[in-house]
């Protein structure tokens, strides 16, 4: 597409847009009576109008049926027993995953499903015993791998091999990555990388990485934090072993809400898998017998470990089902546009550092300003330009389909314009 500086031409982009309605499915921050241009969805997305409904209506079943809530349906409530909550959001999370509705399960928070997964897919021993990952990967990732390591009774410093850009770039060639998997393929136990990079915005070929482990018997699993809801995912075509994932950032499920993983069904039938299991992974159908000696669920639902909060798989699955609803491909197809316009529009203003190819880049671009980035920031932010800002000189930027416009991606570009020339 030949895009245009100029306002008018944004507003056009606007009026043809399949999904321009779903603006209206969330509650636009504001600041003086006036919408914020909101463009953090990569932190926090935004609250769909639909969550408060969903929420009101589990408060009133809790409020009339108490514990019979888990069990009963009432004509009058017109409820869903809450035993198989977790079930709700399957079918949208398969379409957003790329999976069978056995494969995906929501529950617990990102980190805790990590090490959950970690348990059952990094099976160390004497002679393959290596992670490969990439360096300066999220921190929560680097912690829960360095500490679970360490519980192994091994030295992350011996066992972590971490992909490095190459010298004076900030991204990395994928052609580095899958040569690490080809050198160290005979020590290692397991592939473990981001599908995008919180910082840089790069989406990684999660497909030739998963192919590559596979080839060499290595089992491969993705941190989705920033790729759920953000690119297309087909995890259980690349034949992915295990995945994980937030719901907060591109799936709008509120903050700190329910997070979910992935387990690939060839795994499902595999009894010897480790797992740490808690009673609500145990068989549905046993599972009040209290009995001794675990028995897991089929699929992915055999992770679970806690009882589920209901309030908060309430908002998550109105939230995922606004996805869900949208399509990822027809989500995809406005993102690559509305990133590529906000890259036309700063790419002669700033350094960009989110790689120029749309394949290898969600919503995100990731803006470096060494000189007086922070001051740049917070003038971005008075003039109602919520972003989001990473040391020690970084702004994100993140367009999101289901609710950023075209005209607001040309405000943006014609504030950083205006500050950055003034400044």
């Amino acid at each position: 597409m030949n895009f245009v500086n100029d306002r008018d031409f944004a507003r056009q982009l606007d009026q043809v847009d399949p999904l321009r309605e779903y603006r209206h499915q969330f509650h636009i921050p504001q600041r003086n009576g006036q919408p914020l241009i909101y463009f953090c969805g990569n932190s926090l997305g935004l609250q769909p109008k639909a969550a408060r409904t969903a929420l009101d209506r589990e408060l009133t079943v809790w409020q009339h049926l108490a514990v019979e809530g888990w069990f009963d349906q009432d004509t009058t409530l017109q409820n869903e027993p809450w035993l198989a909550i977790h079930e709700r959001s399957k079918p949208a999370l398969a379409h957003i995953v790329g999976a069978t509705e056995a494969e995906v399960c929501a529950m617990n928070n990102l980190t805790v499903n990590m090490h959950l997964l970690l348990t059952s897919f990094y099976r160390p021993t004497a002679t393959r015993n290596r992670i490969l990952t990439i360096s300066g990967d999220f921190p929560s990732d680097q912690y829960a791998l360095e500490t679970h390591i360490r519980s192994r009774g091994l030295d992350p410093a011996k066992v972590l091999i971490e992909v490095t850009p190459h010298a004076g770039e900030d991204t990395w060639r994928m052609a580095t990555i899958l040569a690490a998997i080809e050198q160290h393929a005979d020590d290692l136990a397991l592939v473990l990388l981001s599908g995008v990079h919180y910082y840089t915005g790069q989406a990684f070929d999660m497909a030739s990485v998963a192919r590559l482990a596979q080839q060499h018997n290595v089992p491969v699993g993705f941190d989705l934090a920033h790729a759920v809801g953000n690119v297309p995912l087909h995890l259980h075509d690349w034949g992915v072993d295990f995945a994980f994932w937030c719901s907060y950032k591109y799936l709008n499920s509120g903050p700190g809400g329910v997070a979910g993983l992935f387990v690939h069904e060839k795994h499902h039938a595999d009894t010897n898998v480790p797992r740490l299991a808690g009673w609500w992974g145990y068989d549905q159908s046993r599972r009040f017998e209290m009995t001794k000696g675990f028995v897991a669920m089929p699929g992915a639902d055999g992770w679970q470990v806690s009882t589920p909060t209901v309030l908060a798989m309430a908002v998550h699955t109105a939230a995922v089902q606004l996805t869900a609803e949208a399509s990822m491909p027809t989500l995809r197809l406005k993102s690559e546009r509305l990133t590529a316009y906000l890259h036309f529009l700063v790419r002669d203003l700033v350094q960009v550092i989110t790689p120029d190819d749309p394949a290898q880049r969600g919503c995100q671009l990731s803006l470096l300003i060494p000189a007086n980035g922070k001051t740049v920031f917070g003038q971005l932010t008075e003039e109602g330009i919520i972003g989001d800002w990473r040391e020690p000189n970084c702004i994100r930027l993140a367009p999101t389909p289901l609710y950023n416009t075209f005209e607001e991606v040309w405000q943006v570009g014609n504030a950083l314009s205006r500050l950055l020339t003034i400044g």
